[in-house]
């Protein structure tokens, strides 16, 4: 009677054991999928931002506006939203530090460095899309 007792809490921690690991390989797929789609959305958006800023410019000789906030008020608008302050969005935070009349440089960073993204996102004048790995600071 023992015997079959032992057999049968033996066989349950193997399973509970092999189980554990599915579901930790599982949790780790999913998070690397949330992460490609987080800076996926973070370089498109700031490729947006670039785009309202440069089409602005074109159309006010050469000049950027003041801040994103113009690109959402003016007519017709160069933005549906001011992603600045909407942030953060889909795991990462958006931050334009420079807006002068003769340039400009976003920035995106995730939410939580190797949890909702790996890279940060910076855009400046002229379109020019750069990317570095972000540093766990936190923790």
């Amino acid at each position: 009677m023992k015997d079959n007792r032992a057999r049968s809490f033996v066989t349950i921690m193997i399973i509970i054991g092999i189980f554990s690991l599915i579901l930790r390989v599982a949790i780790e797929q999913i998070i690397k999928i949330n992460i490609a789609q987080n800076e996926s959305d973070a370089s498109a958006t700031l490729k947006l931002l670039s785009t309202a800023l440069e089409n602005y410019a074109q159309n006010n000789h050469g000049v950027f506006p003041q801040n994103i906030a113009v690109l959402t008020q003016s007519r017709p608008a160069y933005l549906d939203k001011d992603y600045v302050v909407s942030s953060p969005m889909k795991g990462y935070n958006y931050s334009c530090p420079r807006i002068e009349p003769s340039g400009y440089s976003c920035y995106a960073s995730p939410t939580r460095c190797k949890l909702s993204g790996n890279m940060v996102y910076i855009i400046t004048s002229g379109g020019l899309l750069v990317s570095e790995e972000c540093s766990r600071k936190e923790q």
